[in-house]
């Protein structure tokens, strides 16, 4: 049994996930984790764990070591659970679907065909006489 609950959250954290440390954190589901810990780690791959039912932060691993825990600095005292963030986006997506749909016709009725008019005829050059 482990002697802490954060060692215990830590067992209880199962989905790894393969990341790149960037300049400006961590990016994973849309969001950026930062910490002051992962500078030495930019440019290299560590293995962060994450709860679905919170996604506000993220424990980064190199290694199997733990080296600190990474938070989104966007929402830092909001729970956020993943099926949350992927209902929201879900919800946009289909607001946006909706927005072009209904935009179509309005865009296609202005853009309807104009009657075909003649050809114009091109002028003839003129020839001169020393040109013959």
């Amino acid at each position: 049994m482990p002697d802490t609950l954060e060692e215990l959250d830590g067992l209880l954290l199962t989905v790894p996930k393969i990341r790149v440390v960037q300049r400006d954190g961590i990016h994973f589901q849309g969001q950026r984790y930062l910490s002051p810990t992962l500078a030495p780690f930019v440019g290299r791959t560590i293995t962060i764990r994450y709860d679905p039912r919170d996604i506000s932060e993220i424990r980064v691993y190199d290694h199997e070591t733990f080296v600190c825990t990474a938070i989104d600095e966007d929402h830092p005292n909001l729970r956020l659970s993943l099926r949350d963030v992927e209902a929201a986006r879900r919800a946009r997506r289909r607001e946006l679907r909706r927005t072009i749909n209904d935009r179509i016709p309005i865009i296609a009725v202005r853009e309807q065909p104009r009657t075909a008019e003649p050809p114009r005829r091109r002028p003839r050059l003129r020839t001169y006489e020393e040109d013959e």
